[in-house]
């Protein structure tokens, strides 16, 4: 008896449901061990990547390919599904992001801090170890702060100090500063041909070999702390997130073998980042 054409039909939609569900529940094949990684540019920059993300892959077959932004536009990027995971230091906005639900919950990872860069002749006058009152010398300089202007980490921490120094929204303000709306070493390459001050994180800063007549001049106030963050990217916001392989990152990055592999990253011996994860 010749099955009636509603009843092939119905066998064919459950044969394409069965192979779809296999499909779904297969593993991925060795060319898709991969994830996005929207990160600040400073991760990458100072050189800990090169050094840190290898090790990963070692340890796990996972590859990381990494898109090195400021940490506002890897946070659009991560709200957008076009990363698996977040490795940026803005806690405030990373926060945000995970209480808006687009994130899952961020860990601390590691620190270092930020420091005032500009000419060694110092010519405002800012060195020591204060960078409200450094900021304050600045606006009423006649030398130029440069400010990256990219909604970065780094850009929002420099926001919050001039806020301090009695200065909200410095742009328009503070007559000689002016934003590049650039990464950290573009910054600091355009500071060091133009004379300007610049706040910069230290791993960039150590990792930076044009310096010309550039030195720190502000450093080891308390409020130059410095923390980073990974989150993983919410799958139930973007189902194509890989939050196994990404999760597998953000354990790895947090756990005895990665925090060790952070410690170990040095420039001239210099400790870059200091890890702080708790588990």
């Amino acid at each position: 008896m010749v099955p009636h054409p509603l009843i092939r039909l119905g066998r064919r939609v459950a044969l394409v449901m069965l192979a779809s569900a296999a499909v779904a529940a297969a593993p991925l094949r060795a060319e898709d061990q991969f994830i996005v990684m929207a990160s600040t540019t400073s991760t990458e920059q100072s050189g800990l990547f090169p050094h840190l993300l290898p090790a990963f892959t070692k340890a796990t077959g996972i590859e990381v390919r990494v898109v090195a932004v400021g940490t506002g536009q890897a946070l659009d990027i991560g709200r957008r599904g076009d990363a698996d995971v977040l490795f940026v230091h803005d806690k405030a906005a990373e926060e945000q992001f995970v209480a808006q639900g687009w994130g899952l919950p961020r860990r601390d990872v590691m620190y270092n801090d930020f420091v005032l860069v500009g000419p060694k002749a110092d010519p405002a006058g800012v060195h020591g170890q204060d960078i409200v009152a450094a900021l304050t010398k600045l606006s009423s300089s006649s030398s130029t702060f440069l400010s990256r202007g990219d909604k970065s980490g780094t850009h929002a921490a420099e926001l919050r100090y001039w806020k301090l120094a009695g200065i909200d929204g410095p742009a328009g303000k503070v007559a000689h500063y002016q934003e590049c709306g650039c990464g950290m070493g573009p910054a600091l390459n355009i500071a060091a041909s133009s004379g300007a001050y610049v706040l910069s994180d230290r791993g960039t800063w150590l990792n930076f070999r044009n310096r010309a007549d550039m030195a720190i001049l502000v450093e080891g106030d308390r409020r130059l702390f410095n923390q980073y963050g990974v989150i993983v990217v919410n799958p139930a916001k973007h189902p194509s997130v890989k939050r196994e392989l990404a999760q597998r990152f953000a354990d790895w990055v947090t756990s005895a073998e990665g925090q060790a592999t952070i410690a170990a990253y040095r420039i001239n011996g210099e400790q870059l980042f200091f890890p702080d994860a708790t588990r």
